[in-house]
């Protein structure tokens, strides 16, 4: 899903919702209608059950807000069962639940659930079904659980369950932990608005039919695949109707969109891209996972898209858009996130799906600028890791954060490609996507670990621990020195932006430049600090460009020109550590110190000047905010950083 920047829940500036533009001005805040909800703990009571079937009969009209139906439910006992549980919202009213056409006793508490006492004991492995019959008005915060509202005056109503909305407005089971295995979805609905305009209703899988009675029409979808409570949708409006056709080897599907009538020459001329995608997709990790019902976009009122499966609501038809949605289909809604920790699963590669769009639509140039963005929005911050620590799955703005959620999760999405290799990354990707214990079910971020370990031979554990589970990035700084015309000896220190990883041990790319215009690319294997390099160029170098095509999370970095001692970390001392008001530097007496820079965390340069200003005085740090300092000295030995702690 992706959507704009929340300003007020996250306090970053709002970016342009454009196709190219960085990631993040569309992808954060995701359906985020749960946000009073967003408390719900993993309830306990529903786990002992597995549900096989849903049949959703909905009564609604777009003009109210309003709904009313029943829900049958089969569902096969995992231990013996004398109750079962839903989760459904207090305010919802259950009037009936039956079991063979017999009424049942069922009581509502206080923890939002529906506990159905059965009336004998269903002992493990046995199937048994029931149907609830419930009516109310859904709570919905704005964004969208379950909205009714207008688009140019006519109405309109849809539903957007992410993470914990589902339970607004049905009895479901929320966690993710079951799958239903098949849905019917039955929309009764008014035939015509108040303009004599025909609704169209829309929710997932294959259309099966529409039923006139009256001036009543009732609209039937046939799903057929495992599908969580979240990724179950609906929405109703005078909508227009058009497909492209996917050719799919032979096997043709439809694109079905579902557009309002006031966009539909915008919709017309934007969509048709959507046909290309799915055929690059289709040859990157394989065939649509839904092919044999269809694909569609459903334009509704909330700010961006949301993938529920095999027809993603959208509230434009930018290419970015429709390429992340798309790529959900796979990322997402065939193999989802076995837990809200795990949410990079879903957010992390449908973004990268969207990059690699970009990098085979627009080519190279194009692919390292949305990379240098993706990066950049990486390093505004120190900190926070890929992985959602357990005790933030209470809080929207963090799970679904676009730095760290869908930038972050992409970026190292890249860096593992890079790792690994194309083949082994796209074949990892397959087998990811077609593990019998994944497919249309659930995932963890070990579960993808493995599949990569694999297919590549390589241990991927400290790479995973480094950058999903550790925190921030690291920065470098590259000391180097040419005796001749062709060899370069250089020196590599690496500063992390979080305590929370040790040293990233990264294969960094770098791009040597000659004085007459020569360039050569290599990549160094950087394992441990102030690792020394000796590289045969073959001829004079200008420049050194550290992580060229920008292949890898890091900021700030630097290159100096040093000489050929490259011994420097015994050369000064820098004192009082930790200090408080000022710092003084002791040095041998061979050594002359040019300038004196000072660093932050974040890269910000807090202080630069010449050394023979400050003489014995010192340098005065005491407006500095407390944290770690690095003080970057040149001298005739060379560049020289040291850590400092101000406090």
């Amino acid at each position: 899903m992706k959507s704009k920047l929340l300003f007020l829940l996250l306090l970053i500036p709002i970016m342009g919702f454009t196709q190219e533009s960085r990631t993040g001005s569309i992808s954060e805040a995701e359906a985020k209608a749960a946000m009073p909800l967003f408390g719900q703990r993993i309830n306990a009571n529903t786990g002992n059950y597995d549900l096989k079937y849903h049949r959703l009969r909905l009564n609604v009209d777009p003009a109210q807000s309003f709904i009313s139906g029943e829900i049958t439910s089969y569902f096969v006992a995992k231990e013996n069962l004398n109750t079962i549980t839903f989760d459904l919202a207090n305010n919802m009213n259950v009037s009936n639940v039956t079991q063979r056409g017999a009424s049942i006793p069922f009581t509502r508490n206080g923890n939002e659930e529906l506990v159905v006492t059965l009336p004998q004991s269903q002992n493990q492995g046995v199937l048994d079904s029931l149907t609830v019959s419930y009516s109310g008005d859904p709570v919905s915060s704005g964004f969208g659980s379950f909205e009714s509202t207008t688009h140019n005056g006519d109405p309109i109503m849809w539903t957007l369950s992410e993470p914990f909305g589902a339970k607004a407005w049905w009895p479901c089971k929320q966690d993710l932990n079951d799958k239903i295995d098949k849905i019917d979805v039955y929309i009764t609905t008014p035939r015509y608005n108040n303009q004599n305009e025909e609704y169209m209703a829309v929710s997932n899988g294959l259309e099966i039919g529409q039923t006139v009675q009256g001036n009543s029409k009732t609209t039937h979808y046939k799903h057929q695949y495992a599908i969580p409570a979240y990724l179950i949708a609906f929405a109703v409006t005078n909508y227009s109707v058009y497909s492209h056709q996917v050719a799919n080897n032979g096997n043709p599907f439809n694109i079905v969109n579902y557009v309002y009538p006031e966009d539909l020459q915008y919709a017309q001329s934007n969509t048709p891209v959507t046909v290309n995608i799915m055929n690059f997709y289709t040859n990157l990790v394989g065939e649509y996972p839904f092919a044999d019902e269809k694909y569609g976009h459903a334009q509704f009122g909330w700010g961006g898209g949301m993938e529920h499966t095999t027809v993603s609501f959208m509230n434009n038809f930018n290419r970015g858009l429709i390429a992340h949605e798309l790529g959900h289909q796979w990322f997402g809604d065939k193999v989802t996130c076995g837990s809200w920790q795990d949410i990079w699963l879903n957010e992390g590669f449908a973004t990268y799906m969207s990059g690699m769009v970009i990098e085979n639509f627009d080519g190279n140039n194009a692919f390292k600028s949305w990379k240098q963005n993706q990066t950049s929005s990486i390093t505004s911050r120190t900190y926070g890791s890929v992985y959602v620590p357990s005790q933030d799955t209470t809080s929207v703005g963090r799970i679904f954060s676009s730095r760290l959620t869908y930038n972050k999760g992409s970026m190292v999405l890249h860096m593992l490609r890079k790792k690994v290799g194309d083949a082994n990354f796209f074949q990892g990707l397959k087998n990811y996507l077609n593990n019998p214990q994944l497919a249309y079910g659930y995932a963890k971020t070990a579960d993808f670990r493995a599949e990569m370990e694999a297919i590549s031979g390589q241990d991927l554990m400290e790479f995973f621990n480094d950058w999903i589970y550790g925190e921030g990035y690291p920065t470098f700084r590259i000391g180097y020195n040419q005796t001749d015309g062709e060899n370069v000896t250089l020196n590599i220190s690496q500063i992390q932006s979080d305590p929370s990883v040790s040293y990233f041990e990264t294969d960094l790319p770098i791009r040597f430049l000659g004085t007459q215009g020569q360039t050569k690319d290599i990549v160094l294997s950087n394992n441990v600090n102030d690792q020394d390099f000796y590289e045969n160029v073959g001829f004079q170098v200008q420049q050194i460009i550290i992580d060229p095509e920008n292949d890898i999370v890091t900021g700030y970095n630097d290159v100096i020109l040093a000489n050929s001692d490259f011994n420097f970390e015994n050369a000064l001392q820098v004192y009082p550590n930790p200090a408080e008001n000022k710092i003084f530097i002791d040095k041998p007496s061979e050594v002359e110190i040019y300038s004196v820079s000072i660093f932050n965390l974040l890269g910000q340069h807090l202080y630069k000047k010449d050394y023979s200003s400050e003489g014995s005085e010192g340098i005065d740090i005491s407006n500095f905010s407390n944290g770690l300092l690095f003080v970057e000295i040149k001298s005739t030995s060379g560049l020289i950083v040291k850590k400092v702690i101000k406090r």
